[in-house]
């Protein structure tokens, strides 16, 4: 017998836990900020993903406080206009969630967390070194969904790869991106586990 859910009726935490259990899997973006004072931060977000590419568009979900007030992220590049994505391997798993950690504002994550920040080339907020992958974006659009969410969808200017992680015919390397992605509570997986399937060809 199947399970169905009137998502009018479900309160926003139900709503939360229903689809982030199903959703799967998420991309996970280390996102890299700079703030007024020139103060970095890092924090992590698994609502994201690319929408285009022409022009080259992705986008990070980013919620508020509780009391409706912008979180480091999302006041940062509020002010900046700027953000870095920064792509999670499972070498900096343990990385990335030290900085998920709730720390007061102008607490430096990537310190905490052991990972090196390296000046953007494009903008001010910074990529990781140790990221297998960092794009560089500025602000595109961002859209405010109600008071306790924005959309924030940013155009890549600038992309910064591991050594062999892309060759002359820009095949990027699964094995050396490497990446990981989020489940349903706790859970996270990796891409280690994969298959192929062509697209079909009509006779």
């Amino acid at each position: 017998m199947r399970t169905s859910f009137d998502f009018t009726r479900l309160t926003a935490q139900e709503r939360y836990k229903v689809m982030i259990g199903t959703i799967i899997p998420r991309p996970i973006a280390l996102v890299t900020t700079v703030d007024e004072q020139g103060r970095f931060n890092a924090a992590p977000f698994s609502f994201f993903n690319c929408l285009s590419a022409d022009p080259p568009i992705l986008a990070i979900g980013v919620e508020n406080h509780a009391d409706m007030s912008f979180k480091d992220t999302g006041h940062n590049i509020r002010m900046t206009e700027v953000f870095t994505v920064n792509i999670v391997s499972h070498a900096i798993a343990e990385a990335m969630h030290v900085c998920g950690t709730k720390y007061p504002r102008g607490t430096d994550e990537l310190g905490e967390a052991g990972l090196t920040a390296m000046p953007g080339e494009k903008v001010a907020s910074p990529w990781i070194r140790e990221a297998p992958a960092a794009f560089e974006c500025r602000r595109h659009v961002t859209l405010e969904l109600g008071k306790s969410r924005q959309i924030i969808m940013g155009e890549i200017v600038f992309a910064h790869y591991r050594e062999g992680a892309v060759d002359r015919n820009l095949h990027v390397d699964p094995n050396i991106i490497d990446s990981i992605a989020r489940l349903g509570g706790d859970s996270c997986s990796t891409i280690r586990d994969r298959f192929e399937m062509l697209t079909p060809k009509l006779a």
